[in-house]
């Protein structure tokens, strides 16, 4: 109990120590605190422009202890552009309050609980969402009834469900970017992809529909009328363990990868079948957690891992027969990696978050070049906020540098989770001469107003 304490004693103080460097660090800062633990969080679409801010969706979940329904929650959130946030307010906030920047909107009383939160990059009204079951469940926000989450309530009734998986599929969970299609994986080792479009015919034949026989059990509401259910186009083999993270190539609907517990990665392409067309075994030495497929250069891809780092792949080397070694090893957390995301702005650039605490942003391009022997090669920022593991982080693609992360507080603080809503400064990542011509300029607008004595 005493290392306990000790460790809390260090958190503490390295909490309090980036509280006070919040003024230089982030251009915005909103801390919102969860009465229960989110272990998804997802900007939606944006839906008003104004001239200091903008407003936008933002997907979350609360994970009850059963005492209230388990819900998906839609909020409004108001993102403050950049540079318009003063400096003394971003750092005045109470880290027991809810943020004024974020309100509920439609609260959706979920079959289950929340475990993973997808939108689809078509349409992002339409969401997908993981719980403990072998079903994917699809939503569309919008035309959702707002619900009461009290005790007894009748569960939301989702728009489509997703059926394929033989057992629990909780995590890995991809909407494709050329196509709405989904991509699952599961306690049953396999990768499933769908099309969302297959529900057309379904939604007129839904009672006879293949993957409607009763040996599934189908979400029912209080009228007892059941939701559509959609057949797999395709399920793919090859994992030996849980599939943990999936993701799609961003230009190409048949191809996606997976990471698992057997610590592979696999790639896979669905004109050629349901086996894995590139399977990289030991990609790290645990069980891998994450993945992402860089947007930008298709031919990076990202994987995190129990091992606590972050390796990034060159698919071109990644020949058969497992053959191939990363590009690049990033080693700057200090626990397991539990989600990595590449920037939707920038080719070089990803995030990644850890049971740490820690929301670390790198730069390959920066990998040696670097001046300081004590950083991690390529990290260029860290965000301390949190004083828990960060379960889930997604860059803002409306306002590329801004990030909502959110930690489950469990451990720390007695239940809840900590949401927090970010930008860090502009000067830490435009070109040096750049910030420094900046800073020339305001040094000399400095010296213009200093009082005279």
């Amino acid at each position: 109990m005493k290392e306990r304490s000790g460790s809390r004693a260090a958190v503490d103080e390295r909490y309090a120590q980036w509280k006070s460097l919040i003024p230089v660090l982030y251009d915005w800062f909103a801390n919102h605190n969860l009465v229960w633990p989110s272990l998804s969080c997802r900007w939606g679409p944006q839906f008003e422009k104004a001239t200091y801010k903008n407003r936008q969706r933002l997907y979350l979940s609360e994970q009850t202890d059963g005492s209230v329904p388990n819900t998906l929650v839609i909020a409004n959130c108001e993102v403050v552009k950049p540079r318009v946030a003063a400096a003394e307010h971003i750092s005045q906030f109470n880290e027991e309050a809810r943020s004024p920047f974020v309100k509920k909107y439609k609260t959706i009383v979920h079959p289950g609980e929340v475990n993973r939160i997808r939108e689809l990059p078509q349409n992002s009204k339409i969401i997908a969402t993981h719980t403990d079951s072998p079903d994917v469940l699809i939503w569309d926000v919008e035309a959702q009834p707002n619900r009461h989450a009290v005790l007894g309530a009748t569960e939301s009734r989702p728009d489509l469900i997703l059926t394929g998986h033989q057992e629990n599929a909780e995590f890995a969970l991809a909407m494709c970017p050329a196509e709405p299609y989904v991509l699952s994986g599961g306690k049953d080792k396999s990768v499933v992809l769908w099309s969302i479009q297959d529900h057309i015919s379904a939604l007129g034949d839904s009672s006879s529909s293949p993957g409607a026989s009763g040996s599934k059990q189908s979400v029912k509401t209080a009228n007892e009328k059941e939701s559509p259910k959609v057949d797999p186009r395709g399920i793919f083999h090859g994992h030996d363990s849980t599939v943990e993270d999936v993701q799609f190539c961003p230009s190409s609907a048949q191809e996606f990868c997976s990471v698992g517990d057997d610590a592979c990665l696999i790639l896979w392409d669905a004109r050629s079948g349901t086996s894995p067309a590139v399977k990289v075994e030991k990609a790290h030495s645990g069980d891998v957690h994450c993945v992402d497929w860089n947007p930008l250069d298709v031919n990076y891809i990202l994987t995190g891992s129990a091992d606590n780092s972050v390796r990034m792949w060159d698919r071109r080397n990644l020949g058969s027969g497992g053959a191939g070694s990363p590009i690049h090893k990033f080693e700057g957390h200090k626990a397991a990696v539990l989600c990595v995301q590449w920037s939707p702005d920038r080719a070089s650039v990803f995030g990644s978050s850890a049971e740490d605490g820690f929301l670390n942003v790198w730069d390959h391009e920066k990998v040696g070049k670097k001046k300081n022997s004590n950083v991690p090669a390529g990290l260029f920022f860290q965000h301390a906020g949190h004083r828990d593991k960060i379960v889930d982080f997604h860059w803002n693609s409306s306002d590329p540098w801004t990030i909502v992360s959110v930690s489950d507080d469990g451990e720390s603080t007695g239940g809840g989770g900590t949401l927090q809503i970010w930008r860090m400064s502009d000067l830490i990542y435009r070109p040096e001469e750049e910030v420094l011509t900046e800073l020339e300029n305001f040094k000399s607008h400095l010296a213009s107003c200093t009082p005279r004595n």
